[in-house]
């Protein structure tokens, strides 16, 4: 239900507590106490039949008796009261509740019987076995937490108690402040994802920072933490990162944890920057929400001590983080205000004595270098400058924490003297830290966020002209498969099946007999000089294992020999195994190629990842692969190559060519876009894929499908990230002009201003159903960069020049039941029918996507727009609560 009534909790006017007492040390009067002492401005009532009055406050026998309906109900009462509790303010009309209570969960069906109370109302549960929810902005304190919180713009959400109150305490220390605090307990039925999705648009938030140890509803997570990472920072710790922490989290949350590296990726590809520790989270949390996104984050570094500067680059290289180098003109321009012995690169020693005049000529050069993105200033005290003087002279330079719109980091080194230094630089904005690693992690964090944000703007297609041929063909393989019963392709079906999608392989000839394989070793050494005998069976997956393959035969005789001799040993090895015939290929030598291996698996949380990295019979051993989540893209392959060590070998070395980068990229595409076809798949192993100079090429090959799926239609629904759907696109022609429609992509974010500057004042109240005038960026960022899953809008484009001539867009409940629609077409374009083929892509999407009813909510005096909702068939009626406004409602099923 994503964030529907959650307004209730977050913005409440009244709240009830349910078990208020003033018995000291119990929960109830810790609860009510803290809601009392907040500050709260707002009713506050108790409710407990064994008292009169609570704290100075009347008491109430039960809910019935309430004088008002509780906007929040905070319920502290045995585990066997609350479904009925619930059921109770549900009726009376309470929308969100706080259920403290532990012990819902022990097979006693407590937790479905509140969650069944719940439900007919639509009444929001956050909990159960919860410390609470703190809302510093609006004085509620409604948990049992130690200590109240300091109001400001960071929002937490935490499914431990523990780590709540933990922070809390260290943001006191630290003079940090918070938005919302939600401890989500058990996460009945609030849960991450519902959090996010009402954080993104909370503009009492301005980044949002997590503690999880599970991700219930994987796919709801996704969607809503990209639609939350394009508007604001979202940093997540998630413990788990070795086995036995794993074990731990799992144990402690009563749901899986997730394969550590899957996890990895997934919080990567959702654009959610990943700390390792508390320390790091508000530190990231208070860098990244200070600046906007940056395409990279080179890092420049200016310095007075040499060593304080190689102690930062240690750090930032081992992060992952990049060091800028300077242009020529850069070094050049410090030659002419810099002494003879700066370090003439990067970093910029600016030598020992440096007075706040040098430093301020070092930090204006950086600041004009083009290949710099982020700025360090550093300074070590010595008895030749002062250092309060020099952070002056940064003070001066900055504007906001940044210096000619870079970032500008500072870390002024020592104790006594250095104080003086940070108070200075922080009292103008600048984020200033103690260690030369404290700050370089902190630079790490904006090149960790500008990765992210570009994996969370690529918008993979799931179908693209010319693939339907291979679809096809390997659609016919699998559907073969399963009508033997079969699960496990052999390896020449399993390679006709990657071929299709564009990964090459070397010819293959199945031979039934001995005789056959002499043959087929003929014909292929006629070109070869040697080639491979291997194993064709329906149950042995690895061939070596059971002596299934012979290399390097160079004559016919000797292939018809591996074949006796595979066959022998299979009977040694596995008695009773039939062999089922024998593959004969050319053997491929490329003196200088990387295995490599290339693979699919279904994750139990994420649904299917894609392997990549350095293949070969040692492939455990080594260990050097990366995760992706598909649908991948060139962009997005690309990184999964650059997260391996191989990669450094692919680039080439020596007297080794580089590899040919762009036939790998496509062999990942290639699988991509097969898992984005074929719910069917289970796993695949494509070990070794060669790659060299010429290509790429699959030696061998191993599919695992599930039967019953084969029939399934694409997308598939298995997928964390739904792909962008480029089958919704189309040519057509209205009153004369022609158009080109298809789904919105990020891009077309740079369309909106001449879109808008077209668009009639009048128009724009009809649309958005007020005056509005100005269109922020972080708006625009939301109407433009969508998750598939929930989401859809369609852009009519000017075929002859690409402009945008309309929009028509579709935002679903995530359960899909109902969307709502909106229309807005150009001014100059209007009256030719294009808002007419705009609602009608709106319903055949919707038709297609199961959305059983879609609405949109129009100004009564829109009289157009009325008229064509009811030629359209919907139905019209008067806004239940908003006069001036009518409701057009579609059913669709």
């Amino acid at each position: 239900m994503t964030i529907r009534n959650l307004e209730y909790a977050v913005s409440p006017k009244s709240v009830a507590v349910i078990g208020a007492t003033g018995r000291i040390g119990s929960v109830g009067c810790v609860v009510f106490d803290n809601i009392v002492s907040g500050g709260f401005e707002g009713e506050i009532w108790p409710v407990n039949p064994k008292h009169s009055q609570v704290a100075g406050h009347r008491c109430y026998g039960s809910v019935a008796d309430l004088p008002g309906i509780p906007d929040l109900a905070v319920i502290v009462t045995p585990p066997d009261t609350v479904p009925g509790i619930v059921r109770e303010l549900a009726e009376k009309g309470t929308r969100a509740a706080v259920v403290i209570t532990a012990g819902l969960n022990h097979g006693n069906g407590l937790r479905q019987a509140m969650l069944d109370a719940a439900k007919p109302w639509l009444m929001r549960i956050i909990g159960p076995n919860t410390i609470g929810l703190i809302v510093p902005p609006a004085k509620l304190n409604a948990s049992f937490a130690h200590m109240a919180a300091k109001p400001g713009n960071i929002a937490l959400i935490s499914q431990s108690g523990a780590i709540a109150t933990s922070l809390i305490d260290w943001a006191a220390e630290n003079n940090v402040g918070f938005s919302r605090i939600i401890s989500l307990g058990e996460m009945a039925d609030v849960d991450v994802g519902d959090c996010l999705d009402m954080l993104a648009g909370d503009f009492h938030t301005r980044a949002i920072v997590m503690y999880l140890e599970t991700i219930p509803n994987p796919r709801k997570f996704m969607s809503a933490a990209r639609a939350a990472a394009r508007l604001k920072p979202v940093i997540a710790i998630k413990p788990g990162r070795h086995e036995q922490a794993a074990r731990a989290a799992a144990t402690h949350t009563g749901a899986l944890s997730g394969a550590d590296r899957v996890v990895d990726a997934a919080l990567r590809r959702a654009g959610v920057l990943r700390v390792d520790d508390l320390a790091e989270l508000f530190d990231a949390a208070e860098t990244i929400a200070r600046y906007s996104p940056l395409e990279r984050a080179r890092v420049g570094i200016v310095t007075n001590g040499g060593g304080a500067g190689v102690l930062a680059v240690d750090k930032l290289v081992d992060r992952g983080g990049e060091l800028a180098e300077l242009a020529p003109s850069s070094i050049a321009q410090l030659d002419r205000v810099l002494p003879p012995t700066w370090s003439r690169a990067n970093p910029i020693d600016i030598v020992g004595d440096a007075a706040p005049k040098r430093y301020g000529a070092a930090l204006e050069a950086l600041a004009a270098d083009r290949g710099t993105d982020v700025i360090l200033v550093m300074n070590c005290p010595t008895g030749l400058g002062s250092s309060a003087e020099a952070a002056r002279k940064v003070a001066e330079l900055g504007d906001e924490g940044e210096i000619g719109g870079k970032p500008l980091l500072a870390c002024w080194l020592g104790e006594r003297t250095a104080n003086e230094g940070r108070r200075i630089l922080t009292e103008a904005g600048i984020a200033s830290f103690e260690t030369p690693e404290d700050a370089a992690i902190a630079a790490s964090y904006l090149s960790e966020w500008s990765r992210a944000q570009r994996a969370l703007l690529r918008t993979p297609s799931s179908w693209t002209e010319g693939q339907a041929a291979g679809k096809a063909a390997a659609y016919a393989i699998f559907r073969q498969v399963a009508s033997e019963g079969r699960r496990m392709l052999t390896e020449p079906e399993a390679k006709a099946a990657i071929a299709a999608y564009g990964i090459p392989v070397p010819r293959t000839i199945v031979g039934r007999s001995a005789s056959e394989v002499a043959q087929a070793a003929g014909q292929l050494l006629e070109n070869s000089e040697r080639v491979v005998v291997k194993l064709l069976s329906k149950v042995v997956s690895h061939k070596s294992d059971v002596g299934g393959v012979v290399l390097d035969i160079a004559t016919a005789d000797k292939a018809a020999e591996a074949a006796q001799s595979i066959e022998t040993s299979l009977r040694t090895q596995s008695p009773g195994t039939e062999v089922d015939g024998y593959t004969v290929q050319a053997m491929v030598v490329r003196k200088h190629a990387q295995e490599l291996i290339l693979g699919m698996n279904l994750d139990p949380m994420f649904g299917p990842v894609i392997l990549f990295g350095a293949g070969g019979t040692a492939v455990e051993v080594v260990n050097d692969t990366a995760i992706a989540l598909p649908p991948l893209d060139d962009v997005l392959a690309s990184d999964v190559i650059d997260a391996t060590r191989v990669s450094r070998l692919l680039a080439g070395y020596r007297d080794r060519k580089p590899a040919n980068r762009d036939a790998i990229i496509a062999a990942l595409n290639g699988l991509s876009q097969m898992i984005v076809d074929f719910p069917c798949l289970v796993s695949l192993d494509i070990n070794p894929l060669l790659a060299d100079a010429e290509g790429v090429i699959a030696l061998d090959a191993r599919i695992e499908i599930d039967p019953r799926r084969v029939d399934e239609a694409a997308p598939n629904p298995a997928l964390a990230i739904r792909p962008y759907p480029s089958g919704w696109s189309r040519d057509f022609v209205s009153d004369g002009f022609s158009f080109h429609i298809r789904p919105i992509k990020p891009v077309d974010v740079a369309l909106y201003p001449a879109f808008l500057a077209k668009i009639s004042p009048d128009d724009l109240r009809l649309r958005f159903l007020s005056v509005r005038k100005n269109f922020p960026d972080q708006m625009l960022k939301r109407l433009t960069q969508l998750d598939y899953d929930r989401d859809i809008a369609f852009v009519a484009l000017e075929k002859d020049t690409g402009a945008l001539a309309g929009i028509g867009r579709l935002s679903c409940d995530p359960d899909h039941r109902t969307g709502e629609y909106a229309l807005l077409v150009r001014s100059d374009l209007q009256g030719h029918g294009l808002g007419w083929d705009l609602l009608n892509q709106v319903i055949d999407y919707a038709k297609a996507e199961g959305i059983g009813r879609i609405e949109g909510i129009v100004l009564n005096e829109n009289s157009k727009m009325l008229t064509m909702c009811r030629e359209f068939g919907f139905s019209v009626a008067h806004h239940p609560s908003e006069p001036g406004l009518s409701v057009a409602t579609l059913e669709i099923i």
